[in-house]
């Protein structure tokens, strides 16, 4: 954030938790709080306001952030005035749990309230001590006309689609975030080149389902096309797509456009039609085997991700073995990988008992993991000796003298500075690989 010029001129601190959505999520908030006066505090010690962005559909990462506000009482106690806020998805889905167990947090409020922030900070920081709360859900909202404060770098996020529609039956987002609704494209549009006009390179599309995106008679094929001819923008990435919201179309789109890039992230959540039907995951498992045929036919060189449930309740030996076999068959290049966790007000939490041991599942995961790193790992060797357009991030974590990026298909490549050539954050470059990790290709400017 720029340093305020307006009224307030205090310093809000942001952590965020979760997915691309909550990241995006918090740079819209740093963008509303920027334009009423407040600017970003480089460290915790410096912020009069604090706001964990949190997300609700795992158990364990709800744990962390109770965790962490634990931590972050001791900055209330040096400093009484401070605000501490839970914003954000689990702050929908536990309001009474998060004002019970941490009972010094100010402000808790939804991801629909993201608008109202700046008025619920003035009232947080009022006579009244009562937490204030806004976890309304808006059937309309979506920010349209608000512009994110983005952190540097090569690529950067829009939000196209909030909400989600599918009810899977082990799901919250759709209580935490309500029912689907789509970003006007004009909106779409405005923000990509916003992001051009600042020289990033990089967009990606995001939405729950992001490819059952609809406004109007824009389909998301029509949302692609409308977005790939905006100057500077070289590559155009979305996630995350529902296997069913895959049309000829849209893969037809996919296919003729070289900025819409060769990687899909494709959940398939098992590979037992018995557990995708307990899951409502409206596909079976030969249609999801059909809809990867298609999408490798018309684009040949197309990297896929996807995530996978082990220990849904009922998964028996024969279910597991079908998950096993599809990720055999498929062949995905990496993948997430999670054992159940039970989330309230679901409908699985509701009406499937959770009856798998929990060393089962643990059982389980190490055997997908174990399975999905032999398989990365010959995905990656595969790459060795071929060269590739990298599009650079910056420099190496481990090496300063190394420069990392990816690949169109989604792969970090690390490879070594050269002599005489000034190659900087956004460039796009030629690398051939000359070695690999199971996560890393390894290469020299080419």
């Amino acid at each position: 954030m720029p340093e305020a010029d307006g009224t307030l001129g205090k310093k809000v601190f942001i952590e965020t938790y979760g997915c691309q959505m909550n990241l995006a999520d918090s740079e819209l908030m740093g963008g509303v709080l920027a334009d009423t006066g407040y600017s970003s505090a480089e460290s915790l010690e410096e912020a009069d306001v604090i706001l964990i962005n949190t997300c609700a559909v795992r158990e364990r990462a709800e744990d962390r952030v109770f965790g962490r506000l634990s931590h972050l009482l001791r900055f209330k106690n040096d400093k009484p005035e401070l605000v501490l806020g839970v914003t954000g998805c689990m702050a929908e889905h536990l309001r009474d749990k998060i004002t019970d167990q941490a009972p010094y947090v100010d402000l808790v409020i939804g991801p629909d309230a993201y608008r109202r922030l700046p008025a619920l900070l003035d009232k947080a920081t009022g006579e009244a001590r009562d937490p204030v709360i806004d976890v309304k859900l808006d059937k309309a909202e979506v920010y349209e006309g608000l512009t994110p404060k983005r952190k540097p770098g090569v690529g950067g996020w829009v939000t196209v689609q909030r909400g989600c529609d599918k009810f899977c039956t082990f799901c919250i987002v759709p209580f935490v975030r309500g029912r689907e609704r789509g970003v006007p494209p004009h909106e779409i549009l405005r923000q990509v080149e916003n992001l051009a006009e600042r020289g990033y390179k990089e967009v990606t599309l995001l939405g729950q389902t992001v490819n059952s995106y609809r406004y109007e008679d824009v389909d998301f094929a029509d949302l692609l096309e409308q977005i790939v001819p905006i100057e500077g923008i070289e590559r155009i990435r979305f996630t995350s797509p529902y296997p069913t919201d895959f049309t000829p179309k849209l893969i037809e789109t996919i296919a003729r456009h070289d900025k819409i890039c060769n990687y899909l992230h494709l959940p398939a959540q098992s590979g037992s039609n018995r557990m995708l039907d307990e899951m409502r995951r409206q596909y079976t498992r030969e249609e999801y085997d059909q809809l990867v045929d298609d999408i490798r036919a018309a684009v040949p060189d197309i990297a896929l991700s996807t995530d996978i449930i082990v220990g849904f309740p009922g998964e028996t030996e024969e279910d597991f073995e079908q998950t096993m076999e599809l990720m055999e068959s498929t062949r995905f290049d990496f993948a997430y990988l999670f054992k159940y966790s039970e989330r309230s007000n679901t409908y699985a939490s509701r009406n499937l008992p959770d009856d798998i041991d929990e060393e089962v599942k643990g059982e389980r995961l190490k055997k997908i993991i174990a399975l999905q790193e032999s398989i990365s790992a010959e995905v990656f060797k595969s790459k060795v000796g071929g060269t590739y357009t990298v599009l650079v991030e910056g420099e190496s974590r481990r090496d300063p003298n190394e420069l990392c990026g990816r690949t169109g298909d989604f792969k970090t490549v690390v490879f070594p500075k050269a002599d005489g050539r000034d190659i900087e954050a956004g460039d796009l470059v030629d690398v051939k690989v000359t070695d690999c990790t199971s996560h890393t290709l390894l290469g020299e400017l080419a």
